[in-house]
């Protein structure tokens, strides 16, 4: 009895040890280097081994179905990664194959249904195996980043179909790693951008320095010129206004003279009457 209840106790730790392994392989992923990145349809998928909802027993991998655990139908069992959906990150691991018939639509990955729920925003439903309030919404397009490949056979680069077989065959040469990360590549934008309040903050400086020293010079030269101007125009004024003055003035005496002159002849042609 003694010996069962050992052997049932090894039994739980080993369980527990195998799902606490399998989760770490879905861990601390956004510090780790991409070594490939794309784009694909992924599609949904829950096996526990029950039988329920067309359930195919457990996974490729062996390890138990959980929450992180992706079917690829050609990247090699234990790759790990992080998909990207609407701003939302959560990683995976490659525990199963498949999806079959649907990768040669273009839906080259199936996640578990709690990190579809997760990433939708949806409810895991226990019962039904399935994802709740999301509008029997069962595809989404997604952004995937390797940043580990499994050891074992399988394509290490870009997805290809189930019925390619590529998921059989060692890959001695993986996909390229990005030169530079999508962070890097912004990063580098901002430093390049130029500051464009920098140039009218070296104008401000410079222009009070070169103002004194300018406008002596402009401001002597532009007052010559109206005082000229106007001097000119006061002798000019003044030498006509004396000629008309004088003229008006002879003229005058003259008018005054003639008046006096005629007043006196009829004053005289009055008195002799």
């Amino acid at each position: 009895m003694r010996s069962f209840t050992m052997l049932a106790s090894v039994a739980v730790i080993g369980a527990v040890t195998l799902s606490t392994g399998a989760t770490a392989h879905a861990d601390d992923f956004s510090e780790k280097k991409p070594l490939l990145k794309g784009s694909t349809t992924a599609s949904y998928y829950w096996d526990d081994a029950s039988g329920r909802n067309g359930d195919t027993g457990l996974p490729a991998s062996g390890k138990p179905m959980q929450k992180g655990l992706a079917a690829s139908p050609s990247w090699p069992l234990l790759t790990e990664g992080y998909v990207i959906y609407k701003g939302k990150k959560e990683p995976f691991f490659v525990g199963d194959r498949g999806p079959g018939v649907p990768s040669n639509r273009g839906i080259m990955l199936d996640l578990d249904a709690k990190t579809f729920a997760s990433l939708t925003g949806g409810k895991f439903n226990s019962s039904s195996l399935s994802v709740d309030g999301v509008g029997g919404q069962g595809h989404i397009k997604i952004e995937y980043v390797i940043t580990k490949w499994g050891p074992g056979v399988g394509k290490k680069n870009h997805p290809v179909a189930f019925s390619t077989g590529a998921w059989s065959r060692k890959d001695a040469r993986p996909a390229t790693p990005p030169v530079v990360t999508a962070e890097e590549k912004t990063e580098k934008k901002d430093e390049e951008r130029p500051e464009t309040p920098a140039a009218p903050a070296q104008v401000a400086e410079k222009a009070p320095a070169q103002a004194p020293e300018k406008a002596p010079v402009k401001a002597s030269a532009q007052d010559k010129a109206p005082q000229a101007e106007l001097a000119a125009a006061v002798t000019t004024r003044e030498t006509e206004s004396n000629g008309v003055g004088g003229l008006a003035l002879i003229s005058a005496l003259a008018l005054l003279s003639g008046g006096m002159f005629l007043a006196r002849g009829r004053i005289r042609k009055a008195f002799d009457r």
